[in-house]
């Protein structure tokens, strides 16, 4: 190749001033993969408006950046602008995806679909009044599916979750870290938990300091991660992963240092607590709706995750309670149901899949058991040669508990949208019009 065709080519490829299409595709783009939509529908939603442009449009995303690739008969351009898929925001997904069906059916031009992005970034969370009140209904409920059976106790929880919820928002205003807010919650706690065991108000399983906790693990980033590495995006899987794990290390050290600030700890084996199914369903439905406030998903749209979550949880239950299967399993069979019903719940209603599909298995994440686990190591350290002989073993144990009910969760949400997808994907080439009629 001559020295001339290579400058050549390389002026082609040279960044270029940012045309209307692009911004359009760009903030699009940062709109989805910035509130927790999955990668490829986000690869895919780019692509949909690139074609209705009369542009090959082409998204490469990394953690931290997506790049912009735009083709068209002449040349190729790009452009490269930062973005981090740190949040999840169910409404502005909706609204987006919805968006780009409209400006592939010809519905709006380039400004009114620019305008209509532009309002979408600015839609507002869900008020604090409101996070907190889900966030102390949904840890109180929490509390009724792992055996708070005491009004007391149900009464500390909700209150400790409802005050970490407003210290987190409170937070978010002075510090753009994302683990200052679960540290500090995770803190609050501990230290309600421990005060509750010295009031004599929490039962072996320090519920009143556990389930504030486990309304803080990020599900939608590890499912998420996972999502991405089965579809061997390697390291934006491993970076998602990372990252969740990041946050549970900060509920783990708040938490256990907050119970320490008390002198109290997590019991390595407390004795389980049979809920009845009645009890155990209404629950879960309450805790996935405080999961879709959190994830700021429209009040119309909440009854879906609701049943499917109720749903989920009745299936276990009867598994576990009745035909005797382990938690396993019975996260891999409920998990198997809800991979389906979400997987074509939420491209029908354009809503994110792992923001969706965590709220309505929330109740199954083993964050007991995780923070058992930690709790043992650091007692290990603690005691050093004093620690009882069984302590190792319980913390293993734990550890692969949570494991493996997570690799369960995950195989079994993820393996049915792996199935069904292009099933959809061939009726979604139709246009919008077509498939609505």
């Amino acid at each position: 190749m001559s020295k001339q065709m290579a400058c050549e080519q390389m002026e082609q490829m040279k960044p270029a001033a940012v045309s209307p299409a692009d911004k359009l595709m760009s903030l699009a783009a940062r709109l989805l993969f910035e509130n927790g939509q999955t990668t490829r529908r986000t690869v895919e939603a780019v692509a949909q408006m690139g074609e209705t442009l009369g542009l090959r449009a082409t998204l490469i995303p990394r953690w931290g950046d997506l790049t912009l690739r735009t083709d068209d008969d002449t040349s190729s351009r790009y452009e490269s602008f930062a973005a981090e898929p740190a949040g999840v925001d169910m409404h502005r997904v909706a609204a987006v995806m919805q968006l780009v069906d409209d400006f592939h059916a010809g519905g709006i031009d380039i400004g009114t679909a620019q305008s209509d992005l532009e309002a979408i970034g600015r839609y507002p969370p869900a008020s604090t009044l409101r996070f907190a009140l889900m966030a102390a209904a949904g840890a109180a409920a929490l509390g009724v599916i792992f055996g708070a059976a005491h009004l007391p106790s149900l009464a500390l929880i909700a209150f400790s979750a409802g005050l970490g919820a407003v210290l987190r928002r409170g937070l978010a205003m002075i510090s753009q870290s994302p683990l200052v807010q679960p540290l500090c919650a995770a803190i609050l706690a501990g230290i309600i938990g421990a005060i509750a065991v010295r009031l004599d108000q929490s039962s072996l399983l320090r519920l009143v300091a556990v389930c504030p906790c486990m309304v803080l693990v990020p599900g939608p980033h590890l499912l998420n991660g996972a999502i991405d590495l089965a579809r061997l995006r390697i390291g934006l899987g491993a970076a998602r992963i990372a990252y969740a794990g990041l946050i549970i290390l900060m509920i783990c050290t708040g938490l256990l240092a907050g119970l320490a600030l008390g002198g109290a700890t997590l019991p390595p084996e407390p004795p389980s607590i049979p809920v009845p199914v009645v009890y155990d369903v209404l629950a879960a439905g309450v805790a996935v709706a405080a999961y879709g406030t959190f994830f700021s998903m429209p009040w119309r749209m909440l009854p879906f995750p609701i049943l499917v979550g109720m749903l989920a949880h009745a299936v276990r239950w009867t598994l576990i309670s009745m035909a005797g299967a382990n938690v396993e399993a019975g996260a891999l069979v409920a998990c198997l149901i809800v991979g389906i019903l979400v997987t074509l719940i939420a491209d029908r209603l354009r809503l994110p899949f792992a923001a969706f599909a965590f709220a309505s298995v929330v109740s199954l994440i083993p964050g007991v058991y995780l923070f058992r686990m930690a709790s043992g190591f650091v007692s290990l350290i603690t005691l050093g040669a004093k620690a009882p002989p069984g302590l190792l073993a319980e913390a293993v144990t734990d550890g692969v508990t949570a494991l493996l009910i997570m690799l369960a969760m995950a195989f079994g949400l993820i393996v049915p949208k792996m199935i069904i997808e292009p099933f959809l994907r061939e009726s979604s080439s139709l246009s919008p019009c077509k498939r609505n009629a």
